[in-house]
């Protein structure tokens, strides 16, 4: 296949180019800045790289790929201030729309567009779990930036859009979990407010199988839950984690304290949700790490 790579920098997107490289796909990166010339590892080919400018200039330029994948959105992990919220906002819908706005002018579009998107526009559940089905209840700054998201997703003139509504991607470097990891290292690690809300997770391994997955299989499009079907809260997923790396699991962070450190900031910790892969399943999709003890497994050894 011939891909168009959109956030094939970030932390997802690194994993995904190795994978579609490392199975014979032609890919391209659309990115802000190309980068400076580096070292590859000289077994696999390299991608390529194209500015968004240069798209703009040009849309047609890159006719003829068979898909998209758009990972492309600022990062959460920062405090919440209104301009830092803007620019979370802005640059998903951004993306979303520069590609709509590029695939009319292509003669030759790509058949399959598969845009990231987030758990969290489901709102927050207790012992409720979530499936594609579910309606959006958006219940804070974040459900409803990706309520937001999947508008503008919607309106990219393909034949077949497939949403990605992401957990917490866990890998042993790069992403949260090593923050998560963190307090167990220092024998410190606990339940984060009351324990119950949900934490939707799935190992790195398998979101970057699932996206494969996805752009080989015809008949998926719409919503997709990219998640483990092994949903579990805050307090399990500490529990286990503790377990794998054989650390306590007793000093609890009171909400209070991650509120006035944190600010708003605190609801991707405090609040959550859990959340089935239903359509993954139903298509045949066979995860490497459904379980969580098996994930920590790997993630910890």
């Amino acid at each position: 296949m011939r891909l168009l790579l959109c956030g094939g920098t970030g932390f997802i997107g690194k994993a995904l180019t190795h994978a579609l490289l490392s199975r014979g796909d032609e890919v391209w990166i659309v990115t802000r800045n190309k980068p400076s010339p580096v070292l590859h590892d000289s077994t696999l080919p390299h991608p390529r790289y194209v500015t968004w400018q240069e798209w703009d200039v040009d849309p047609d330029r890159l006719s003829g790929f068979d898909g998209i994948v758009n990972l492309t959105g600022e990062s959460i992990n920062q405090r919440w201030t209104a301009k830092a919220k803007e620019r979370i906002v802005q640059s998903r819908i951004e993306a979303a729309t520069r590609i709509a706005e590029h695939l009319k002018r292509m003669r030759f579009p790509p058949d399959v567009v598969i845009n990231a998107s987030g758990i969290s526009l489901y709102g927050h559940s207790g012992d409720e779990i979530f499936d594609e089905s579910s309606p959006t209840k958006p219940a804070d700054f974040l459900g409803s930036t990706v309520v937001r998201w999947e508008e503008a997703a919607d309106c990219i003139p393909a034949n077949r859009i497939v949403k990605l509504r992401i957990g917490l991607v866990c890998a042993r470097q790069g992403g949260a979990f090593p923050l998560i990891r963190l307090p167990y290292r220092l024998f410190v690690g606990g339940r984060i407010g009351d324990g119950k809300q949900g934490l939707p997770w799935i190992h790195l391994q398998d979101m970057v199988s699932l996206i494969l997955f996805c752009l080989d299989t015809p008949s998926i499009s719409g919503a997709v839950n990219a998640v483990a079907p092994d949903p579990v809260s805050n307090d399990a997923f500490g529990r286990m984690l503790g377990k794998a790396m054989k650390r306590p699991h007793w000093f609890p962070v009171p909400g209070f304290m991650l509120r006035s450190a944190l600010g708003e900031m605190s609801t991707l910790v405090l609040t959550g949700q859990k959340a089935m892969p239903h359509k993954l399943l139903d298509h045949g999709f066979q995860f490497t790490f459904p379980k969580l003890e098996e994930a920590l497994r790997d993630l910890t050894r």
